[in-house]
């Protein structure tokens, strides 16, 4: 092996000990309100909770209603006049709505940037009575 690569191994090696968080993190949801399993109330507020700061330029989300009660082979609207930002923490999506939510099956589509600045994407499904 030429004494180039050897140091640059060397080097690389130490990069990836010292910092192993930067090597393989990347942010996941860790918690959200309103919950996956628990059918909520008045929502008008849903907070998404990742395990490290968001980049807030490349990070978002935004909310879907898939279901209507009633209503069978209900398309999937995208609502409107909900505004998603970072929260003030730097570890949350904030989506809010100046009205309750109807009734209904919701998704969050959200994508997040952190420290590592690989986009990472999800999903996170809830209803609303």
């Amino acid at each position: 092996m030429p004494p180039f690569s050897k140091v640059a191994l060397s080097l690389a090696a130490t990069i990836a000990f010292a910092f192993p968080g930067l090597a393989a993190a990347h942010p996941k949801l860790v918690a959200a309100t309103p919950a996956a399993n628990k059918p909520a109330k008045g929502v008008s507020r849903i907070v998404l909770k990742f395990s490290e700061r968001l980049t807030p330029k490349l990070s978002g989300a935004t909310l879907t209603m898939t279901g209507m009660p009633g209503m069978a082979n209900h398309p999937d609207m995208k609502m409107t006049g909900v505004n998603a930002a970072v929260g003030s923490d730097g570890t949350t999506i904030v989506l809010t709505s100046a009205r309750p939510l109807p009734a209904g099956t919701y998704r969050v589509d959200w994508h997040v940037v952190g420290a590592d600045t690989h986009r990472i994407t999800g999903t996170h499904n809830f209803a609303v009575n």
